[in-house]
């Protein structure tokens, strides 16, 4: 099992759940190396002071809050580890709502709670009031020097907890209302009818990151000295006449969503074998 990042309770009224945090998603971006452009070796990034003009060691740098212009408070691990706030350890659970309440641009990273052996129980217990009466918990927990607002629910057995944008961090612009333009019946039907052909379950395996998965097949040819061949891009016309695209919208979805650029896909993958890097492809796809 994964290593933990923070344990403590969840305390639920008089309940205590000891429990531990673990990491629930992680990216699988392709990561890149900075080379020298000349002789392709690796650079260092190097911390320099420009006053002393002396390169420094990890040891060397200490954290610093700037006050006012050039002033610094000094802050040590010891400093850290000083500031006491009841989340440090204990999750306590303020208020449960309706998780439709919270808008999706709150909502930071995801983990999730693993009851310590004592915790079995009362763990199961608060999942399971949770998952019958379809509320989200709320409450705090600290952890990497800040303390976050964070959100519980069920998931699947077991409690997944979100931490949350606090509301002085969320700075979405509000956009022009659209709310008074005119729209026919007509359109709107045909824009239902649209939704309905394209409303289905949310099944995550079936989407994929493409743009991986291209750049990691450019990889794999100019390891093997292929040639690099570019599908010219596609660009919309502009939508004039609406009713028209929505109807056009509407019989292809019939026809099934991607099928065309599907079979396209898999006959380059039967016709093209790339082997040379297969086993570092399968490990990275998601």
């Amino acid at each position: 099992m994964a290593r933990s990042i923070w344990k403590g309770a969840i305390s639920f009224g008089m309940v205590s759940i000891p429990v531990a945090l673990y990491t629930a998603a992680q990216s699988k971006d392709l990561s890149f190396n900075m080379l020298h452009k000349e002789c392709h070796s690796r650079i260092k990034q190097v911390r320099r002071c420009p006053v002393d003009e002396v390169d420094l060691e990890p040891s060397d740098i200490v954290k610093g809050f700037e006050y006012a212009k050039g002033q610094y408070v000094i802050l040590t691990d010891e400093d850290f580890e000083k500031v006491s706030v009841p989340s440090k350890h204990t999750i306590e659970v303020t208020a449960f709502v309706d998780a439709g309440e919270i808008d999706p641009v709150y909502y930071e990273k995801t983990y999730y709670l693993q009851p310590e052996e004592l915790g079995v129980k009362p763990y199961a217990l608060l999942m399971r009031a949770m998952e019958e009466k379809g509320l989200t918990a709320l409450g705090k927990i600290s952890f990497r020097n800040r303390e976050h607002l964070c959100a519980m629910r069920p998931s699947d057995g077991k409690i997944i907890l979100e931490t949350l944008y606090y509301a002085d961090e969320v700075q979405v612009e509000k956009p022009k209302k659209v709310s008074d333009v005119e729209l026919s019946e007509r359109e709107l039907g045909m824009a239902y009818s649209l939704i309905d052909l394209l409303s289905e379950h949310f099944q995550p395996e079936k989407y994929e990151d493409e743009y991986r998965v291209a750049l990691m097949e450019l990889i794999e040819a100019k390891l093997s000295g292929q040639e690099i061949v570019t599908t010219p891009e596609h660009h919309e016309e502009k939508t004039v006449d609406l009713l028209a695209a929505l109807k056009a919208s509407i019989e292809a979805a019939q026809k099934g969503p991607g099928e065309p650029a599907k079979a396209e896909r898999a006959k380059k993958e039967k016709d093209e074998p790339t082997p040379a890097l297969a086993g570092t492809r399968k490990n990275g796809a998601a």
